[in-house]
């Protein structure tokens, strides 16, 4: 028997859509705060018991919601948000779909109290699994609250996937934690079981946003951390990011917020990781806290019912913008660069300069290594101004601060070297107290730096195949050959379209002729179709790179002249990412005097 199709009733449709867009508690929370955002709130108190599983308030100071208005809200896709095409298309709203009320009346015994600024009362309106009284006068300060009890009550099956109240909980938390690092103008509020769990100061001035970072990020990733701020294209990508050497096991350190609203985006996590590719220690993460502001009309924000998830307009566009700042970015941790300072500096719009990347590379000068296997002395002569520092330089005595001044003008970063460690390390004083470097890990930088300059400006010299090489593709991918061939042909591959599902290799990079071109190229062009460009070429002939560096480095009980180390300490001063080695770990590490006061407990 044929089955009859009928329209599903309004209830169901309602549970239907919660499914989508309700998973959890932390669900209705993202929804409810986001509405609040949107309501010009500069106040926002989440109030939950049990995990959120028994009640959820939220409670804010924002325009809220005129008696007509609120039947209406709880009703599918009834918004103020959008009206046309054209809104939807250029959003600047958090919410605006209409349906995560509905979708939260449907499933809970739910409460809205709301009052406007020129209404003489307040109102509520009181509903259970979908069904709503009339619309009430109540008592309420300007703003809106809404409350949530017993969330998926009358759907059984959903609240026996939910976790544990602490679980549940922790989600929450870690949900308000990511909203608050992306408006530092609204005060946030989380109570749980009648304890304040978290609680922020709104502000906009540098004092408070580095009260907040330190809050929800902690202190020592705000002292690890340096500000980023670059322009260009009408994009602009700012905030904080870690140093390589201040890293994590797993990615809890990481929020990305596109135009206010907070993303996981694969195409942002690949351009990410390509920045930090080969500054970051195997296994570990990078922490950052970045702000992406774009044209609303290049990003669409309505591809995923959670709203997580964006599409972007010009990926390829999109992810050189962010991999090129970060990148430019990363290259500046290096000893002396003014880094730290900029943690402590504020963001400010009016204060940004566009980038010229073509003029920033042009700039870039390295030296030379020596080729027969340790440091030489460059051209500048170091033992006169070791001989004139030295007859300069005050001795620590009791007291290091009153000489500080004097110190710090004579004194380069890295200083300069005393000593030699077991044919490993490199002992320098400088203006803040000793320095122990890493010597075969500075020099493995400093010579996989200079290869990787003289690869930009010679060129990738590449050699013709025996036999040209047919590589079995899909469609799409032939055709990205076709749209990318001179990007191709800058890295030497000489690739081209045999027919509608083959591409035939006729040149590879000399670097490469050992590597397995098929599956490097087919890696290539899946990364090209998904994301809109890829780095793995660039990745593998770095990867040699690097190999060839560690191997062309001044190894381990190697005796050093105090001029060959001196020459090495600025060499690396000088250099690209010279804190970390090619493999992400640390090149040199500072020692102050306090903290060498400290372990002979001097002073106590």
């Amino acid at each position: 028997m044929v089955k009859k199709i009928h329209k599903l009733p309004s209830l169901l449709v309602d549970q239907i859509a919660a499914g989508e867009v309700i998973e959890r508690p932390a669900s209705v929370v993202k929804e409810l705060v986001e509405n609040a955002m949107d309501a010009g709130a500069t106040r926002i108190s989440i109030e939950v018991e049990n995990g959120g599983k028994k009640t959820i308030r939220v409670i804010d100071n924002g325009i809220g919601l005129a008696k007509d208005d609120m039947t209406l809200a709880i009703q599918r896709h009834a918004t103020s948000k959008i009206k046309s095409l054209e809104d939807l298309e250029a959003l600047n709203s958090l919410g605006f779909r209409g349906e995560a009320l509905p979708s939260i009346v449907s499933i809970s015994r739910f409460s809205i109290t709301s009052k406007t600024t020129d209404a003489e009362y307040a109102y509520q309106l009181d509903c259970l699994g979908g069904e709503c009284e009339a619309v009430k006068p109540a008592q309420h300060p300007q703003g809106t609250t809404i409350e949530v009890r017993d969330l998926f009550y009358n759907t059984p099956a959903r609240r026996r996937f939910l976790k544990t109240d602490r679980t549940e909980f922790l989600r929450i938390d870690d949900l308000i934690k990511r909203v608050s690092l992306s408006r530092f103008d609204i005060g946030f509020t989380l109570i749980h079981n009648g304890k304040t769990v978290r609680s922020t100061q709104c502000g906009e001035e540098a004092v408070n946003k580095k009260m907040r970072i330190i809050q929800l990020c902690g202190k020592d990733f705000f002292d690890n951390a340096f500000t980023i701020d670059e322009q260009r294209h009408g994009m602009r990508l700012y905030g904080w990011v870690a140093k390589p050497s201040w890293n994590r096991a797993s990615a809890d350190r990481q929020f990305f917020y596109i135009n206010g609203r907070m993303i996981k985006d694969k195409l942002i996590g690949h351009a990410v990781r390509q920045a930090y590719q080969d500054v970051l220690f195997h296994g570990r993460f990078p922490a950052f806290v970045l702000y992406f502001q774009l044209d609303p009309h290049l990003v669409d924000v309505n591809v995923h019912p959670t709203k997580h998830e964006v599409r972007f307009r010009d990926s390829q566009l999109i992810h050189g913008f962010i991999f090129g700042s970060l990148n430019h970015a990363l290259s500046q941790t290096k000893p002396g660069s003014d880094l730290q300072a900029n943690s402590e500096q504020g963001l400010n719009v009016a204060t940004i300069t566009p980038v010229d990347y073509s003029k920033m590379q042009s700039s870039l000068q390295f030296g030379r290594p020596s080729s027969s296997g340790y440091v030489a002395e460059p051209s500048g002569n170091y033992l006169q101004s070791i001989a004139q520092s030295s007859q300069s330089l005050p001795s620590y005595q009791e007291n290091v601060e009153s000489n500080q001044g004097e110190i710090d003008e004579v004194m380069p970063p890295l200083g300069y070297a005393k000593a030699q460690i077991h044919g490993v390390f490199i002992i320098a004083e400088n203006a803040q107290g000793m320095i122990v470097i890493d010597m075969h890990a500075a020099h493995e930088r400093i010579t996989y730096e200079w290869f990787k300059k003289s690869l930009a400006q010679e060129g990738i010299r590449s050699q013709s195949l025996l036999v040209p090489q047919a590589i079995t593709v899909s469609e799409r991918e032939t055709h990205a050959v076709e749209l990318h061939k001179p990007w191709f042909e800058k890295l030497g591959i000489d690739i081209q379209v045999g027919s509608k599902e083959s591409v035939i290799i006729r040149k590879v990079p000399t670097l490469l002729a050992k590597t397995n071109i098929e599956e490097l190229i087919k890696d290539v062009l899946s990364e090209i179709v998904t994301l809109g460009s890829s780095t793995k070429i660039e990745a593998s002939i770095n990867e040699l790179l690097s190999s060839m560096a560690c191997h062309g480095s001044v190894r381990a009980n190697r005796q050093m002249t105090i001029v060959e180390m001196n020459a090495l300490l600025r060499e690396m001063e000088k250099t690209e990412r010279a804190d970390q080695c090619n493999h992400g770990r640390p090149t040199w590490v500072q020692m102050d005097m306090k903290q060498l006061d400290r372990l002979f407990l001097r002073g106590q």
